[in-house]
């Protein structure tokens, strides 16, 4: 099971983006997509997820300003970042929670991370 990344990058302040993540591989079922970050000299934190029941969890900071859905293409999902603070700086990471063909339990997987900076 591979995760793909894309759609980090350089923004001002009040800006947006949106990232990408497209899992692939032998994959039975998702469980759950999100998307975590990491600032320099901080823990890893949820940003947003989306299980499969469509029921979605939002770290406070980013609620009403940061959209989780699915994609259009299967096992996809994107995260819309709108109104985009310096604080919002980190490297954003793909998490699904996921069972590989052939495979009784769920297991987590990651993406190589994504730069997102928002700076004058």
């Amino acid at each position: 099971v591979q995760l793909v990344e894309s759609g980090g990058g350089l923004v001002q302040p009040g800006g947006s983006l949106r990232l990408s993540c497209a899992a692939s591989g032998s994959i039975f079922s998702i469980n759950a997509m999100g998307w975590y970050r990491q600032a320099p000299g901080k823990e890893r934190e949820l940003v947003a997820r989306i299980r499969s029941g469509g029921g979605t969890n939002y770290l406070d900071s980013v609620k009403g300003r940061f959209t989780i859905v699915r994609g259009n293409a299967k096992n996809t999902v994107d995260l819309q970042m709108n109104s985009l603070k310096p604080e919002d700086t980190a490297v954003y990471y793909c998490n699904a929670v996921i069972i590989p063909t052939a495979k009784l339990f769920e297991y987590h997987y990651w993406g190589q991370g994504t730069q997102v900076t928002v700076s004058p």
